[in-house]
């Protein structure tokens, strides 16, 4: 049996770069410690396998050391206002995959003759938040008040999304990597990124978030659009980013969903705290979190007491679980969005995109998946 050489460092990089240790991966390689010592060698399947185990590409282990992987687009993400560095093969592969979406509807769009999106880049950072708000509220055809009126927060941010969808803005949402339901996306690590682009311009939000933080997630990732910013973000309302952009992008998001002039009107300073935040959360259908930065910024808290609260609440959110599952053919659409599924669905029909690279965009192998996801969005019958 044919051993192959490999850096011993290689290994332990691609192990510790997809958060796995060896008692997790002792199973079907038992002699990885061996390996990482450089005790023994692995042959070339086992290389292959290890590989597709820690989603690495397998041409990097045989690397003379580990490669620096930067994530493409600006990482806005911070940790007490501190960069994070070291993301995971789940951010990367997410990002890469919606990169290529991104191309190939791009391409689309300029064969079908679409016009580029005037708002994409129309707003900066020293437009007043106020404003810039309201302009993204009445683009998009956002009505607070008919929010307000919904039932669910999964109701409104189907909203939302259909809203953004329909003004051109590829917005897809997802908790996994493609469909593999064993590579989950952690809100740990990201919430959500744009990609900025005046003819496709697109938004992925972290689908494993709550219902209620990802409305947050996707405002914020519109005012990148708006600014015309690609970027990868936290979208966290008590964060102080070092970024002028994410600043400005909390702000906006947060007076684009609860206005504050509105949110005076319906708040009670008198109320006890706890049910307050809950029933204007449920009032606006935004999380507690941008409730308590709303209180604060109406003036109901001070800065430690809003400190002290947020961690208080983000606390009891984290140990709450998230529901998943549902129809596979809504749950399809909506991770590549519906706008993006009914393109290439279209176009792959027409002969003018390959079934294979239709597939290989959409995450999954079947014909009869394509021909029924066709059929969900009313582009087949």
């Amino acid at each position: 049996m044919t051993r192959v050489t490999i850096n011993p460092e290689l290994l332990r990089w691609a192990r510790e770069r997809a958060g796995r240790t060896v008692e997790e991966l002792v199973s079907p390689f038992p002699k990885l410690e061996l390996w990482e010592r450089g005790e023994e060698s692995p042959t070339l399947n086992q290389v292959e396998r290890f590989a597709k185990a820690v989603h690495a590409p397998v041409g990097f282990l045989f690397l003379p050391e580990p490669p620096v992987e930067n994530v493409p687009i600006p990482d806005f993400r911070t940790a007490g206002n501190v960069h994070k560095f070291h993301p995971s093969p789940n951010l990367l592969d997410t990002i890469y995959i919606c990169q290529q979406r991104q191309e190939w509807y791009r391409n689309f769009a300029r064969s079908t003759g679409e016009e580029p999106l005037a708002f994409v880049g129309s707003a900066t950072t020293r437009q007043d938040v106020i404003e810039a708000a309201s302009i993204i509220r009445t683009t998009l055809g956002f009505d607070v008040e008919e929010r307000r009126r919904m039932a669910t927060w999964t109701e409104a941010l189907r909203r939302f999304i259909s809203q953004a969808d329909s003004l051109g803005i590829l917005v897809m949402c997802s908790g996994v990597v493609l469909n593999n339901n064993h590579r989950h996306l952690n809100p740990e690590e990201f919430r959500g990124f744009a990609i900025a682009d005046d003819l496709a311009p697109l938004v992925f939000i972290n689908g494993a978030d709550t219902k209620a933080a990802q409305m947050f997630t996707l405002a914020h990732e519109l005012a990148h659009i708006w600014l015309g910013q690609s970027a990868v973000s936290d979208a966290q309302v008590l964060l102080q980013p070092g970024s002028e952009a994410e600043t400005w992008c909390n702000q906006v998001a947060a007076e684009l969903l609860v206005p504050l002039a509105m949110f005076r009107n319906a708040y009670d300073p008198g109320a006890d705290l706890g049910q307050e935040i809950n029933r204007l959360a449920r009032l606006f259908k935004v999380s507690t979190l941008v409730i308590l930065r709303r209180i604060y910024d109406a003036g109901g808290l001070t800065r430690e007491e809003f400190r002290q609260s947020y961690q208080q609440e983000l606390g009891k959110l984290r140990a709450v679980s998230r529901s998943s599952g549902g129809d596979f053919y809504l749950t399809q659409a909506a991770r590549v969005s519906k706008r993006f599924a009914r393109a290439l669905v279209i176009s792959t029909l027409e002969g003018q995109t390959l079934h294979r690279d239709a597939f290989r965009m959409l995450g999954f192998s079947k014909l009869e998946t394509f021909h029924k996801l066709g059929r969900s969005l009313g582009v087949m019958s």
